[in-house]
């Protein structure tokens, strides 16, 4: 295993980003509020994009919140270096909180709780390139040899956060209950107005028109790339080095075409019927599979 990562209860962690002692704590101790709004994702599935979502919804699509402070403080992760401690003694209504924390390793009070939980979900395949690319350009990653060996790597689950298809199947785990609402990044990519009044109406939040155009155009690809409290350009370059890759690269569906081979693809197709036989919810990337 490299050093660059640590295994909490058989899931890989990234150590220059979080900590065993955190991760515990938050899973043991953290207390859930009821009015908890609680942002869930597999890493590089549309976090970033909902952060700012969110962000906009609370601030009834008033954007200086959005525009003067940077998204980690706005909706923190949960299980960040130091992160857990600053959720518990916010004084905010509601919390917005964020987390790539498996099901089986998230916060235990939140059982029973009336907290809510938004989980994006992308099509494995556009998060795998976009991960891949995030690899080479921070160091919470190991650097990845390639493409091919990073996809295996992708599917295997030897990477943070574990699994992709362990975390989205322990995740939906949730369908039904009226506190869990699903999102896919497809359908807020294809719809993004229509997806930001479902998120509202899961809420409880109403907003007007004007509001919900704001949290639109506030939340567009080309608005948050340049705005310094989205695109982690604040961050150190010796956490993430932005003249390798972007933060915000492209912010689109499909990119998965202009990176797998054929074999590649037929490979990632078998495995993937293999691990997600029995889900019952169908995502907008299975119409070709």
């Amino acid at each position: 295993m490299s050093r660059q990562f640590f295994d909490y209860k058989g899931t890989l962690f990234p150590c220059m980003a979080c900590n065993a002692e955190d991760i515990a704590f938050a899973e043991n101790e953290f207390q859930v509020r009821d009015d908890d709004i609680y942002n869930i994702t597999y890493p590089k599935a549309g976090t970033t994009w909902m952060m700012d979502i969110l962000s906009l919804i609370k601030k009834n699509g008033d954007p200086t919140w959005n525009k003067t402070v940077p998204n980690w403080d706005r909706v923190p992760w949960i299980e960040t270096n130091g992160s857990v401690q600053k959720v518990r003694v916010s004084e905010e209504q509601p919390r917005l909180i964020t987390s790539h924390l498996p099901r089986h390793l998230f916060v235990k009070s939140f059982d029973g709780s009336k907290a809510k939980v938004i989980y994006t979900v992308r099509n494995p395949k556009d998060v795998a390139v976009s991960l891949y690319y995030f690899a080479k350009m921070t160091s919470f990653y190991k650097d990845p040899e390639s493409f091919d060996e990073f996809v295996k790597d992708f599917l295997t689950g030897d990477i943070p956060y574990g699994s992709w298809f362990d975390h989205v199947k322990g995740w939906l785990e949730m369908l039904g209950k009226e506190n869990f609402m699903v999102q896919t990044y497809e359908d807020l990519y294809k719809d993004p107005r229509g997806s930001v009044l479902k998120i509202c109406k899961f809420l409880g939040k109403e907003l007007d028109d004007k509001a919900v155009d704001s949290v639109v155009e506030n939340t567009s690809f080309q608005f948050m790339k340049e705005n310094q409290m989205s695109n982690f350009s604040l961050v150190p370059s010796n956490y993430m080095d932005q003249e390798k890759s972007p933060f915000m690269r492209k912010g689109t569906t499909g990119d998965w075409k202009n990176h797998f081979t054929e074999p590649l693809n037929e490979y990632f197709d078998k495995i993937y019927k293999e691990k997600m036989q029995g889900v019952c919810m169908k995502f907008p990337w299975e119409e070709n599979l």
